[in-house]
């Protein structure tokens, strides 16, 4: 069984994405925890009821349309963190540098609480709280959302892997899920799923065409570092169902004309000392972007371009160090051009390291040289204020997050040089619409190019090619400030009492058990894991769930909460100092005996897990333990002719230049929780590294304050598109080389995805010349709408012969019992005979034929399946009769055995292989991805299709009496068959 629901983004303009499937079992799974922009968490209400039923959760892309929800969910729902997650390492990394920066800059994101939650906890205070009460949530700090996204376990591409179910879900039965490239982003994900006969395949924003720095999709075996086919890879073919997006771009063109397009609008604008804004994503398609602007303005600086050597190029993000950084450390995740380019790059520096001559330092594919990155406003607002003051301007080109002009820098940029006609605004993506169909900014700028009221200009590319940039012509552009401001007075009151009620609510759903998951720190740490239960445990009274508020606040809370001696019981003689005595008369069960915390060991698949902090060398232990302060002063003590740490050159001339109030790396501070320093092949240190915010940030209780101002735009609007998506004729060209049995569109809006299902069964009935509803089974759902998805199977009850049934030979396939059976199906008339299913004109035959009757020649074996259905009756006595199959007659043995060919079944696994052989007393290892060397003299491949290969150089290896075929090659090709169920038709 297979049902699919989508929870945002079908049928609509948002890009919202969650999707919810549920498999055979009651076994449910997530897909993406997205949002839009406008972090309504009534849309999350579907969500919250489905988590105490949530088996796993799978992550597809590192935007804000597929898990800027996720931080929010593990604040504020109670079981959210007890529930398994699955992503690649680019989405993990790149998607907690977008939400820390989410959460930095827009109070929106951390929701406000319901007016329906205030009115259940102010009875105790005469003013009620009105609608007009907008109390911001708690929301989730940095190292918050650093915990959460460690939870999140890391997959590799083409990695088969059986998750763990959550607490609370059924068992998974052996599901298996893989994750493939999708291209569009860095590490985005097609997802297979394969539950019994269900082999469902996600494909959500995927785009099939190579860019600079993405690979295409994976569906064609080209999508990470292979060079591709014309068919698509057996794990990604015919499956069950395939759950694809139906959004696609409004323009395609080609990588180069794209790039050209954009270069060429740029330097337009910035040689009329213009300024161009490029409003993008902080994680994903910004790594796109940046790639190409670095190398065009290297490409053109070298060509003494005067109109690129005067101007400059920015990315601004409050987060965006992070993110590079985690870029230059995933490489191998993007495409095989900025792999050889990196390895250039370090052979040329070995080379340049190795001369004199002083050749000048390549530099890396992400090692900016001429992008400058900025993670502050006060940066921002100072290269602005200089285009206003110089006489002569200098163009510039500024990337911003975020692409929907609500929220980070780049509203902040809009506002600013919105009425300037030699301004720029260039679009790159096509905005979404949430639910509430309010329109963002950007959505807004994008329908004025659309329009095209008040003129366009049309620019010419060196190539001949045209582009058009649309005027604005004045309008009055809507902007929407939102602002924290603290509570006061009877605010803060009402406030206090909903938050004590909901930290109760929260603690009362969790129960006393655990919390979260385990992150990999956490897992070596059970310093509280409880000992074995005993036979006295189930008379304890206030064991398991919380049956009261004080427990329930004690158990839930225990650094917040006061807790009182009789919540604490026995415990008291740990918890509480000065406590030496405990009275167990009249207690049973653990209250009678003296606390003792056991650590438990905890093991995995590689054996007993360990703490590494438990192996730092004493200087280290020190350095951790100590605070920050005492390290540094330390550091000014230590004096000549003492032994200094490496760290300490470092910190000592980080010390010295009290000028800069950046934060210092320091070995306490993680590298996600500071801004990287300036590369030493980057822009040299200039007077933006000392800029610092004034605006510092409001702590404690606050409350969300909205204010609406105008802005009068002259600027011009043009619109490149960079969204990296697939287009229709990449849908039209896949879909029909799947062969999907069933598909379900989805995220896209309700026209191009209608328009979409009826082209696909358009195509699927071109190729296989049938009438287009028989085909194809198509599904739009609409947000919320239950489809059943299943395959379709059809089983039978029949029975078997006593003869037929001795002459099984059953086969053993990993724990399996496999039995090929081919016979003669036959049917019970009421006088309880046996009857062949079909009937000629004579008479009886031999052997197994003397229990049939069989009028004419011999009955025809062809396909039986829909007499199946009306062969099994009541009899007089009303039993049912069952047809049974019995052994095939002479006649059509060797008939039978010609028409069917053998088949082997099973997965042959090289590492069972290797470890086969080396029992065997052969040598065996590994030489590559997926090659195994054999004794030196056979090799065995495992292609992407699953085909098995060997080859030998002809050398027979004599192993004595452990290789009794005295051939290394037949010794392998036995392993082989062993390892395999080889099922023979006759």
């Amino acid at each position: 069984m297979f049902s699919f629901c989508s929870l945002q983004g079908a049928l609509s303009d948002s890009a919202a994405s969650q999707s919810l499937l549920e498999l055979d079992g009651g076994v449910k799974v997530l897909i993406d925890v997205g949002w839009d922009e406008s972090f309504d968490v009534e849309k999350l209400r579907e969500l919250e009821k489905q988590v105490p039923t949530l088996s796993l959760i799978l992550l597809t892309h590192a935007t804000v349309p597929h898990l800027a929800a996720y931080a929010h969910c593990c604040k504020n729902l109670p079981l959210f963190t007890r529930i398994p997650v699955y992503a690649t390492r680019p989405v993990i990394d790149l998607g907690r540098t977008l939400t820390q920066e989410l959460y930095a800059s827009t109070p929106l994101a951390a929701t406000t609480v319901s007016s329906a939650s205030l009115a259940e906890v102010s009875y105790a205070y005469s003013q009620t709280p009105s609608a007009d009460y907008k109390f911001l949530r708690q929301a989730p700090t940095p190292e918050e959302i650093a915990r959460y996204f460690s939870l999140i376990q890391p997959l590799k591409y083409s990695q088969p892997h059986q998750p763990l179910p959550s607490p609370f879900s059924p068992p998974l039965n052996g599901l298996t899920i893989t994750a493939y490239n999708s291209g569009h982003t860095l590490g985005g994900t097609i997802w297979h799923i394969q539950h019994g006969l269900e082999s469902i395949v996600y494909a959500v924003d995927w785009n099939q065409a190579r860019e600079n720095v993405f690979s295409g999709a994976a569906w064609l075996g080209g999508g990470h570092g292979n060079a591709g086919g014309t068919e698509v890879i057996e794990q990604l073919r015919k499956p069950t169902a395939l759950v694809c997006s139906s959004r696609t771009p409004e323009t395609t063109l080609a990588r180069a004309k794209r790039d050209e397009q954009l270069l060429e609008s740029l330097k337009l604008c910035i040689a009329r000392g213009g300024t161009v804004l490029i409003p993008v994503d902080s994680s994903a398609r910004v790594l796109e972007l940046a790639y190409l602007l670095e190398h065009a303005w290297r490409t053109e600086v070298a060509k003494d371009n005067s109109v690129f050597k005067s101007s400059k190029v920015y990315l601004a993000g409050r987060n965006v160090g992070s993110t590079m950084r985690n870029a230059r450390s995933m490489l191998e995740w993007m495409d095989d051009n900025i792999i050889r380019e990196f390895e250039a790059v370090t052979d040329g520096s070995k080379k340049t390291n190795g001369n004199a001559d002083g050749a000048k330092k390549e530099v890396g594919p992400f090692d900016f040289r001429y992008l400058r990155l900025l993670d502050r406003k006060a940066q921002i607002e100072h290269i602005l204020a200089q285009s206003g003051d110089d006489t002569e301007p200098k163009g510039k080109v500024i990337l911003a997050s975020d692409a929907s002009l609500e929220w980070g820098f780049s509203k902040e940029v809009l506002k600013s040089i919105a009425a300037d006609a030699r301004n720029l605004i260039i679009l790159t993506e096509k905005p979404s619409i949430s639910a509430s169909n309010k329109h963002s900014m950007a959505r807004t700028l994008w329908e004025w190019w659309k329009e095209r009221k008040d003129g366009v200009a049309t620019e010419e590319t060196t190539n001949g090619d045209t582009f058009e940039q649309v005027y604005s012509g004045g309008r009055e552009l809507e902007v929407v400030n939102a602002q924290r401001q603290p509570l006061e007075g009877s605010e803060l009151d009402i406030y206090q009492q909903w938050l004590a009620t909901h930290r109760q609510l929260q603690a009362t759903l969790q129960g006393a058990g655990t919390t979260s998951l385990e992150s990999a720190a956490d897992v070596v740490d059970d310093a509280d894991s409880e000992s074995s239960s005993d036979s006295d445990e189930s008379d304890t009274e206030q064991q398991g769930r919380a049956l009261n508020v004080s427990t329930t606040m004690g158990q839930a809370s225990r650094k917040k909460v006061v807790l009182k001696d009789e919540d604490l019981g026995i415990t008291i003689l740990l918890k509480k100092k000065g406590v030496y005595d405990f009275d167990v008369r009249g207690k049973k069960g653990r209250e009678r005996m003296f606390p003792i915390a056991v650590r438990r060991k905890r093991n995995d698949e590689f054996g007993e897990l360990i703490r590494p902090e438990e192996y730092l060398r004493d200087e280290e232990r020190e350095d951790a333990d100590a605070p920050e302060g005492e390290q540094s002063g330390k550091n000014q003590d230590e004096g000549l002719g003492k032994k200094r740490k490496f760290d300490d050159i470092g910190s000592a001339a980080k010390t010295s230049s009290a000028a800069s109030k950046r934060p210092q790396l320091s070995r306490n501070l993680s590298a996600d929780e500071l801004e990287m320093a300036a590369s030493a092949d980057g822009p040299a240190r200039d007077e933006l590294d000392d800029l610092e915010d004034k605006d510092e940030a409001i702590a404690g209780p606050c409350k969300l304050v909205t204010t609406t101002s105008a802005i009068k735009v002259n600027l011009r609007i043009a619109f490149v598109d960079f969204s990296g998506l697939h287009d229709k004729r990449s849908l039209h060209m896949l879909i029909p080389l799947i062969q999907p049995r069933k598909l379900v569109l989805i995220a896209g809006s309700e026209d191009e995805t209608l328009a979409l299902a009826e082209d696909c069964k358009k195509l699927i009935s071109a190729q296989t010349g049938a009438s287009a509803d028989q085909t194809l089974d198509v599904y739009t759902p609409a947000v919320g709408v239950t489809v059943d998805a299943s395959v379709d199977t059809n089983a039978w009850i029949v029975k078997l012969a006593d003869p037929l049934v001795k002459r099984l030979k059953w086969q053993n396939v990993r724990g399996l019992g496999i039995v090929t059976v081919t016979g003669i199906l036959l049917r019970p008339d009421p006088d309880g005979n046996l009857e062949a299913v079909a009937k000629t004109e004579t008479g009886d035959e031999e052997g197994a034929n003397k229990r049939q009757k069989i009028e004419g020649n011999a009955p025809d074996i062809g396909p039986t399946s829909t007499a199946l259905v009306s062969l099994s009756g009541n009899g007089e006595d009303g039993t049912d009769l069952l047809p049974t199959l019995d052994v095939l007659p002479t006649n059509l043995v060797s008939a039978t055995r010609s028409a069917v060919q053998p088949l082997h079944v099973g997965d042959l696994r090289l590492a069972d292989l290797r470890r086969a052989m080396q029992s065997a007393g052969h040598t065996a290892e590994f030489r590559g991805e997926g090659t195994l060397l054999i004794d030196g003299s056979v090799v065995v491949r495992k292609t992407l299709t699953g085909r098995i290969e060997l080859e030998s150089i002809g050398l027979p290896t004599d192993s004595g009496a452990m290789n009794p075929m005295g051939s290394t090659f037949y010794a392998v090709k036995r392993k082989i068959y062993e390892g395999l169920a080889v099922v023979a038709g006759a």
